[in-house]
């Protein structure tokens, strides 16, 4: 397993590559774009200068010595020709020098009326044939009085085919990106799981330990012929292995029943009960612990039997779950609320304690599979972090709500919402 500055080192190192490859992507495309885009210019001025002279030339005058384009905007150029325009003349020149120079792109040009001061739509030059083209607005010049306009309204795009070749070496750079993130994700995500199952291993050798050692040290008592004279002493030992052999029985059963509810292989009994009847069982169950602990459990329950449908087994397990993980979270006598309250059309069960309670940044985990607060080196909690994971697993298989609140050192309240019968 990499250790985990190893792993860390290599996230950093390789996010600061890949930030550095799209920081130099970006400005190589931004500069072939801002190149391509100049070039454009350039070809369309010198395109339309020589249009000018050749309108000039065949209006019998020639050129002055001034430049008459103008680029206006982006994709608006102006021509000051200031000599009378034939639009049949003007569109000819404009196709033949286009087409000389290369430059397939739609435009759109009007000449300046001087008689009616308006732009005269000459005409839509459009080199794909597409149809319902939208024309374009042109500017007025009162500097000028003979002259023409003419827009390129697909400009930008034109200019990134022109430079495809950036446009495809960017996508697969971010595709490549993408998918660095994603090794990214699932290495640390293996890295998560197998800390998880390292913690889980641990956990649950630690709990497999205890009672078999224990059980191991009554054995070899038990197998002294001497204690034979003692009754009451042969008694103790063999209530000692009846009560490690039933914690064991109890930590199997938690992992198997978690493992069946995953898998779809559990079949729930479904029956209708009453919730406040369970609770004052399970309640009770834990009284020989709250007498040892000095603690005490409150009940708030319903004046009326409430009845809901459920498998009465499993919901028992998860009321024995959330309960003894507020007797175990708790660093003085415990107190534990269990309240079950009725509204409209549903029955809210809730889970109250003084435990040590749950820091907010811990509180989305707590229900993950294995998952243990991070305690330091202090492991005086016993578990194998699947207690609340199994509590989850169950409710969203009964299609019910779970809610928790919880502050450090104020306590943990859970609640559960159940529909009514």
């Amino acid at each position: 397993m990499m250790k985990n500055n190893h792993i860390r080192l290599a996230v950093i190192l390789g996010s600061i590559s890949i930030i550095g490859i799209i920081v130099f992507q970006l400005y190589w495309a931004k500069n072939s774009f801002s190149l391509a885009e100049k070039q454009f210019n350039q070809t369309i001025e010198i395109a339309l200068f020589n249009v000018a002279e050749k309108v000039l030339n065949f209006n019998g005058h020639e050129m002055p010595n001034e430049n008459p384009v103008r680029q206006i905007s982006s994709n608006y150029f102006i021509v000051d020709i200031n000599d009378v325009i034939d639009a049949n003349i003007l569109d000819h020149y404009l196709k033949t020098e286009f087409d000389y120079r290369n430059v397939s792109i739609d435009y759109e040009y009007a000449i300046y009326d001087c008689e009616t001061d308006k732009m005269v739509f000459g005409s839509y030059i459009n080199q794909e044939n597409r149809k319902d083209t939208d024309k374009q607005p042109f500017q007025k010049y009162d500097e000028f009085t003979y002259y023409f306009g003419i827009i390129f309204p697909s400009k930008t795009l034109f200019i990134l085919k022109s430079i495809n070749i950036w446009i495809i070496s960017t996508l697969v750079l971010f595709t490549a990106v993408a998918f660095f993130a994603y090794a990214i994700y699932i290495i640390l995500r293996q890295k998560r799981l197998s800390e998880v199952q390292k913690d889980f291993i641990n956990n649950m050798t630690h709990e497999f330990k205890t009672p078999v050692s224990t059980i191991g040290i009554s054995a070899n008592v038990l197998s002294d012929p001497s204690i034979l004279k003692d009754p009451e002493r042969l008694k103790n030992y063999a209530d000692i292995i009846k009560a490690q052999n039933i914690r064991l029985e109890q930590q199997i059963d938690k992992v198997l029943q978690l493992a069946r509810i995953e898998a779809n292989k559990v079949g729930f009994n479904i029956e209708m009960i009453d919730l406040n009847q369970l609770v004052a069982e399970v309640a009770q169950s834990f009284n020989l612990t709250m007498e040892e602990k000095g603690g005490i459990i409150n009940l708030q329950l319903m004046p009326e039997p409430t009845y809901i449908n459920t498998d009465k087994i499993h919901l028992t397990n998860v009321l024995y779950n959330l309960v003894d993980n507020a007797i175990k979270y708790c660093s003085k006598a415990p107190q534990v609320d269990i309240s079950v309250k009725g509204e409209q059309d549903f029955v809210f069960l809730g889970i109250s304690d003084n435990g040590i309670g749950i820091e907010k940044q811990y509180l989305k985990k707590v229900f993950q599979k294995f998952y243990r607060i991070p305690t330091g080196n202090v492991h005086n909690v016993k578990g194998f972090g699947i207690g609340l994971n199994y509590v989850l697993s169950f409710i969203r298989k009964m299609k019910w709500q779970i809610e928790i609140d919880s502050k450090p050192m104020d306590g943990s309240s859970f609640i559960i919402k159940i529909p009514k019968v």
